[in-house]
């Protein structure tokens, strides 16, 4: 059960502190307003870092469905623990996202354009092509997934060849800093298409979010787009650790 209240708890820091920084830059008259993708990509940093140096060592700080797939699509994690991680994660992205909407509750009446006020809580493309939109979140979570459990690999001696303890490696020393530093740099370098949501929880949870609070001025929640980067996530979540465990390392 602690597992779980980890992973809950983990979510909605990771949401508060992501989320958060995008309001900060959106939101009108807030004192980030208009500061940039920089700021984005690096709050989005940190507020992983935070997150899996807080329950690392409770849970293994997955946050992200697509992650908990991955690790049980490779035999590193249990699959009857899978649906109790994914609902915890959505749960806590959800109350992270509602805390997002209490910390800057007076400036969502003074923002007028509802599509940033869609932004604080989810993402959407650039360019809407569904096509090109699934294969850049199957690429980037691939790419991601892949470095964490790189990371992983080389934090730690292994008990034998082939264990990944993720428990163990993401509460120890550096690796929560290496992840966020990694998390900074799919969004720099993959986030422009898309948003790199990377993390179906990270995405559906404040959408949901969205669609229940009262938001003054919202628009649609935009469900016609939703499944992406639920998809998207998932499917690159596992190539990336069937590429993972295929190459060997």
């Amino acid at each position: 059960m602690i597992n779980y209240t980890a992973e809950a708890f983990g979510t909605a820091m990771l949401i508060l502190l992501g989320d958060g920084v995008v309001a900060n830059v959106l939101l009108a008259r807030s004192k980030g307003e208009g500061s940039g993708w920089i700021v984005i990509t690096l709050g989005w940093g940190v507020a992983v870092m935070v997150a899996v140096y807080a329950v690392g060592r409770l849970s293994g700080a997955h946050l992200n469905p697509a992650v908990t797939l991955a690790l049980a699509s490779i035999g590193a994690f249990p699959w009857g623990d899978v649906p109790g991680y994914i609902g915890a994660q959505m749960i806590g992205a959800i109350v992270g996202a509602v805390l997002v909407w209490l910390m800057y509750l007076p400036h969502w009446p003074v923002t007028q354009d509802a599509n940033l006020k869609l932004a604080v809580f989810c993402t959407g493309p650039a360019i809407r092509k569904p096509a090109a939109n699934l294969l850049t979140e199957t690429i980037a979570t691939a790419a991601f997934v892949f470095a964490v459990l790189a990371i992983a690999a080389n934090a730690q001696a292994l008990a034998k060849p082939g264990d990944i303890d993720l428990s163990v490696v993401f509460s120890n020393g550096l690796q929560p800093l290496l992840v966020g530093g990694l998390v900074l740099g799919v969004g720099l370098s993959l986030g422009g298409p898309t948003g790199y949501a990377i993390n179906p929880a990270r995405d559906l949870g404040p959408r949901i979010a969205h669609f229940v609070l009262p938001i003054p001025g919202k628009r649609d929640s935009d469900w016609g787009y939703a499944w992406i980067p639920i998809v998207g996530p998932i499917v690159g979540g596992v190539i990336g650790a069937q590429l993972f465990k295929g190459v060997g390392f």
